[in-house]
């Protein structure tokens, strides 16, 4: 098995294998990297991207507001990129903002297309009509979950039942109270790979993990859900702290961390070496 130290991505932001769902279309709603990798593994990024078509006029935002936590997951994307390369794994991303659609809440979810998000009014989202609404999910979210089913259905069918790996991020402050934390493992029932991820971190005393939080993993209809627990895929969501990988040079030694750990769990479940 190639070493994590062997393995070097390239630059956090540039990407290897991409795969949109036209080439004609710049702002597609997801992006695949890395398809013909390996098909044991897949990793999505849920808000990977603070985009909103123009037609939208930034759902009456200031631009300012897709800068915050409110707009996508800061420093994700990067993670997943990095990720991606040094366990030469596919990955799907999303290409458009949470404020527009959230992908990781189920389609009958309230809080599909927030109203109100820590303590922003969104203008736009305030009387979304039932036909605007299957436009979001039609055109948006709908073709994002529909990538990742597609992947899954190409390992599935080549006998293989991959292990998926969705990774987020959180806020260092949240409502006014700090966040311990360095990084979260979420899980629902299927501990397959959580808990020896859990276990791997926590034998560095100087890092905060959290099992189960900042959030829990028992959201019925979210993402992991859908394609993991309904389907009894091995899965894990790995939640960062923002601070920590907010430039390209954290969100690579993330990556390399996190690669690290996961190499062993996940050679172990899909019985045979992973990154090579």
């Amino acid at each position: 098995m190639r070493s994590v130290e062997e393995n070097s991505p390239p630059e956090a932001g540039t990407e290897s294998g991409v795969v949109s769902q036209t080439a004609r279309d710049p702002h597609p709603p997801f992006t695949v990297l890395r398809p013909q990798g390996d098909p044991r593994i897949l990793i999505i990024c849920d808000h990977a991207c603070n985009y909103v078509p123009p037609e939208y006029d930034n759902l009456g935002l200031p631009a300012t507001e897709f800068h915050r936590h409110i707009a996508w997951d800061i420093g994700a994307a990067d993670v997943t990129r990095a990720l991606s390369d040094y366990l030469d794994a596919p990955a799907v991303l999303s290409g458009f903002s949470r404020l527009l659609i959230d992908p990781n809440r189920g389609s009958d979810d309230p809080t599909l297309v927030m109203k109100l998000s820590d303590g922003a009014i969104i203008p736009g989202n305030r009387h979304v009509s039932e036909a605007e609404l299957s436009h979001r999910v039609t055109g948006f979210y709908q073709p994002y979950h529909d990538a990742i089913a597609e992947r899954l259905r190409i390992a599935r069918a080549a006998g293989i039942a991959p292990v998926l790996i969705s990774v987020h991020s959180f806020t260092p402050v949240f409502h006014g109270h700090e966040r311990p934390w360095h990084v979260g493992i979420l899980w629902d029932r299927d501990a397959r790979i959580a808990g020896p991820l859990i276990d791997a971190l926590r034998r560095d005393p100087q890092l905060c993990v959290g099992d189960n939080a900042p959030y829990s993993g028992e959201l019925v209809g979210d993402s992991m859900n859908r394609h993991g627990t309904n389907t009894g895929l091995a899965h894990v969501l790995i939640e960062l702290r923002q601070d920590l990988i907010d430039t390209p040079e954290g969100a690579r030694r993330w990556a390399k961390r996190l690669a690290g750990e996961l190499q062993p769990i996940l050679a172990r479940q899909s019985a045979g070496p992973v990154g090579e």
